[in-house]
């Protein structure tokens, strides 16, 4: 099928043109120098999700969910799906799997826990491999993202992989960030070190029926509370696996968009966004351009002459971007 009729059906919702979109982006994030359709595609996404489309720049509202591995994020995932559903609203989800380091495969098995929602016309569910990319994401996860807005999703769910002291990317995608943790799954004072304290719009502590969850909650309430600022991250105590503590945790979700709102917070982290993308993409122009042109040779020489302390890095980088032009 062409780019055309593909973007055309995946304006209509279409889930099949969809999944073929996002495979699109995902093999073109893979490819040296990208895949000029995605070009295409994305500029013909460009009015569908501006002022001609009528949804606005990131029309969807994105939710990012992170946390350790186990804490519950698919559950989590499945009870906001249930919700946001609940309201009318469309929803697409993008579940990053961790690629493995020798097979480099990837089980793509976060849809096995959705399976409630997998008849649903109105959600689609897209699991993706992380391909190596450290942070939590894909490197087609902002295209991708792309995709399901101008497909007309009313909220996006982009669960990360759960890497611990790595996953923070998310923060820099989503308009909301909520970090899940669970009692057992390691103390506050490790989270804080995995610096996943610090992106959190919204704490969710999970498996609340478990020993040592109330002791979780007031330590984080002791990390928030000396935090000064517009706005404080609320905590939401959960069981995700029974659907507990869902309409608090859409409170909390809906009173975080109504502050990014009317603080023009909003348009800040989407500015934001839209130059991380921005600099992503040319960045790997960039480098498919020096291994176009056969630049890598030049590089090794450049190496060699830092080994043998005849220039410093800054010089040797200087030369290198000088041969660029």
């Amino acid at each position: 099928m062409d780019v055309g009729t593909l973007v055309a059906d995946a304006r209509r919702g279409r889930p099949r043109a969809v999944a073929r979109l996002i495979t699109l982006v995902e093999n073109a994030a893979a490819a040296p120098g990208g895949d000029e359709r995605l070009r295409e595609v994305m500029a013909a996404f460009a009015t569908a999700t501006g002022p001609e489309g009528g949804r606005g720049p990131y029309g969807a509202r994105v939710i990012g969910l992170t946390g350790s591995p186990g804490v519950g994020k698919s559950t989590s995932t499945g009870v906001l799906i249930r919700a946001f559903r609940r309201r009318g609203r469309r929803v697409g989800v993008l579940a990053v799997d961790p690629s493995s380091p020798f097979t480099g495969g990837a089980l793509l098995g976060d849809r096995v826990r959705m399976q409630e929602h997998a008849t649903d016309p109105e959600v689609f569910i897209r699991s993706m491999a992380s391909r190596g990319h450290l942070g939590g994401l894909a490197w087609a996860t902002p295209q991708a993202l792309r995709v399901l807005d101008a497909a007309g999703c009313d909220v996006i769910l982009v669960e990360t992989v759960g890497v611990g002291q790595a996953e923070v990317d998310v923060a820099r995608l989503a308009d909301t960030t909520v970090v899940l943790l669970a009692p057992g799954m390691g103390d506050g004072i490790q989270a804080a070190k995995a610096g996943i304290l610090e992106v959190a719009d919204v704490f969710v502590v999970n498996k609340a029926d478990r020993d040592g969850a109330q002791a979780l909650v007031r330590e984080l309430r002791n990390t928030v509370a000396p935090l000064r600022g517009p706005w404080r991250p609320p905590i939401v105590s959960t069981v995700a696996s029974k659907g507990e503590g869902a309409d608090d945790l859409i409170a909390a979700l809906d009173k975080h968009t109504a502050y990014l709102d009317e603080s023009g917070e909003l348009r800040r982290r989407r500015l934001a966004r839209a130059r991380d993308e921005i600099e992503t993409i040319a960045l790997a122009r960039l480098r498919a351009r020096f291994a176009a042109e056969g630049r890598e040779r030049r590089l090794d020489r450049l190496a060699e002459r830092l080994v043998a302390a005849e220039t410093d890095p800054y010089t040797a980088a200087d030369e290198l971007l000088a041969d660029l032009g």
